[in-house]
C-alpha cells in the first residue's frame, strides 16, 4: 500500500511523526529501480558523485575561517586570542588542520546529510578540541526522560551517549530539525541509474572482443569441435588482451556478429542525463566536474557566482551558526563573539577582480592603505599615509553643494 493508500485508510489520526517515520523506513531500504544498492560509500565510485562531492568538500574548507569580536562602535575586529581562532584557523585537534578537520566533515555532510565532531571541554567549560566522527558511528535522539537532544556515539561496539553540548552537528535538510537526510538515499534511483551503466561499460570492455554473436553451422558440430570451440572461448576468447587474437572456426561454420552501438541504444545519451541529474542533486555546476559541453567563457563566470550564492551559502551559513552556538560560551555569544567564513577567499585565483573591487572601495573611502596591505598580507605602512581614508575630489558634502560652508573640511594634506 502507498503513503496516501495508508493515509486514507488508518483509522488514527495520521501526524507528522509517521510521515517522518515512512520516509526514513524508505531511506534505510533504499533500493533504485535497477536493483543496485546505493548507499554512501559506494556511490563515491560513481565519478560524478565523486566529483561533486570532492567540489564542495574542498569549496567550503578552503574559504577562510576567522573568529570576530563586535566592536561597540558597531565595526568587528579578528579575535586572534581566542582560543576557537586557533581551533577553526589552524589545527582544531593535534592530529590534523583545520583544512583536513573541515574536508572531512563536508564529505559527510554533502553524502549523508550530516556530520559530526565530538568537543572536548576543559575546566572552564571552553573549548580545547574537536576530533571527527564517523557519521554512521552516530545516533541522534531526544533522551526519553529529559526530552533533550542526546547523541549515542558507536565506539567499537561500545555505546557512549553525550549531551547535544559535547557533539558539533551541521545537520542539513529534514523533516525534524534533529537530522538531516542522506542526499544518496534520496536519489538512489537516479545515482543507482549511474552506476548501474558505469557498471555496464566495464563489463564491455573488459569482455574485449564483446562476443555478441551468432556461431552458424552449416549442419551439426561434432563433439570434439564444439569442446576446442568452447575452451578456446573461455581461455583466449575475452579480455582486451585477446582481443586481436583471430578466431578459428571448424567445419565450415561462420560468425554473425551482432553489432552493440552505444548511440543507436541512446547509451550516451542516458550517461549525460544521470550526470546532469547528479549535479542537480548536489548543486554543482556542470563545468566544475569538467563538463563543458554547454559552457562558454561568459556564462562560466555567471554560474561560478551562483555556484557561492545558491550553492555554498547555505553550507555556509548552517556551520557558521553551527560554530557560534556549539563552541562559543553565552557569554562569549553576549559579548560579541562569531565566526565568519571570508566568501572573497574564493576569489583568489582572479587577481585582477580583487584588485578592482579593493580599489572601489579604498576610493570611496571603505579603507585604507593598510587595510588594502593587510588583505595582501603586507606589511603596513608607518605614519599617516597608510591610515588615512580617501575619497574622490569630486564628490561634495551637500551643505557645500547648497552654498554653505562646512565647519571642517579636510583632505590628506591638511585642512583648509
Amino acid at each position: 500500500m502507498g503513503l496516501l493508500g495508508s493515509i486514507i485508510t488508518n483509522s488514527k489520526s495520521y501526524s507528522m511523526d509517521d510521515f517522518d517515520k515512512e520516509v526514513r523506513q524508505r531511506i534505510e531500504h533504499s533500493q533504485s529501480k535497477t536493483n543496485t544498492n546505493v548507499s554512501e560509500d559506494k556511490s563515491l565510485k560513481h565519478l560524478t558523485v565523486y566529483a561533486c562531492a570532492r567540489v564542495l568538500a574542498e569549496g567550503l574548507a578552503s574559504l577562510p575561517l576567522h573568529v570576530y569580536k563586535r566592536r561597540a562602535d558597531g565595526g568587528a575586529e579578528k579575535a586572534r586570542d581566542h582560543p576557537v581562532y586557533g581551533l577553526l584557523h589552524d589545527l582544531p585537534n593535534n592530529e590534523m588542520t583545520s583544512m583536513t578537520w573541515r574536508e572531512s566533515q563536508m564529505g559527510h555532510h554533502v553524502l549523508s546529510g550530516n556530520n559530526y565532531s565530538l568537543i572536548t571541554l576543559d575546566g572552564y567549560g571552553r573549548v580545547v578540541d574537536i576530533y571527527p566522527l564517523d557519521w554512521n558511528t552516530v545516533t541522534v535522539r531526544r533522551h526519553e526522560i529529559t526530552n533533550r537532544i542526546v547523541y549515542d556515539v558507536n565506539d567499537r561496539g561500545k555505546i557512549e551517549t553525550f549531551p547535544a553540548e559535547k557533539i558539533f552537528h551541521v545537520p542539513g535538510w529534514g523533516f525534524d530539525g534533529l537530522k538531516g537526510y542522506s542526499p544518496i538515499r534520496m536519489a538512489a534511483s537516479a545515482i543507482g541509474t549511474g552506476l548501474s551503466s558505469q557498471d555496464f561499460v566495464n563489463r564491455f570492455y573488459s569482455q574485449g572482443m564483446n562476443i555478441g554473436a551468432v556461431l552458424e553451422h552449416p549442419q551439426a558440430l561434432g563433439d570434439k569441435a564444439y569442446e576446442r570451440l568452447l575452451e578456446w572461448i573461455q581461455s583466449k576468447g575475452a579480455g582486451l588482451a585477446n582481443s586481436w587474437k583471430p578466431m578459428i572456426l571448424e567445419e565450415g561454420m561462420k560468425i554473425n556478429r551482432i553489432p552493440m552501438h552505444f548511440v543507436d541504444a541512446q547509451f550516451i545519451e542516458t550517461q549525460e542525463l544521470t550526470r546532469d541529474e547528479i549535479c542537480g542533486i548536489f548543486r554543482v555546476p556542470p563545468h566544475m566536474v569538467a563538463n563543458l559541453k554547454n559552457a562558454t567563457f561568459s556564462n562560466i563566470e555567471h554560474q561560478d557566482l551562483a555556484y557561492v550564492k545558491h550553492t555554498l551559502l547555505p553550507y555556509i551559513q548552517r556551520w557558521e551558526q553551527a560554530i557560534n552556538w556549539k563552541l562559543f560560551t553565552p557569554k562569549e555569544r553576549a559579548e560579541g563573539y562569531y565566526a565568519k567564513h571570508n566568501v572573497e577567499g574564493l576569489l583568489r585565483g582572479d587577481y585582477k577582480t580583487r584588485q578592482e573591487g579593493l580599489a572601489i572601495q579604498r576610493q570611496n573611502g571603505a579603507l585604507n592603505a593598510n587595510e588594502w596591505r593587510a588583505e595582501e598580507e603586507r606589511n603596513p605602512i608607518e605614519g599617516r599615509a597608510g591610515e588615512a581614508y580617501l575619497v574622490n575630489g569630486n564628490m561634495t558634502p551637500t551643505d557645500i553643494a547648497n552654498g554653505k560652508p562646512s565647519q571642517t573640511r579636510s583632505t590628506e594634506g591638511g585642512e583648509e
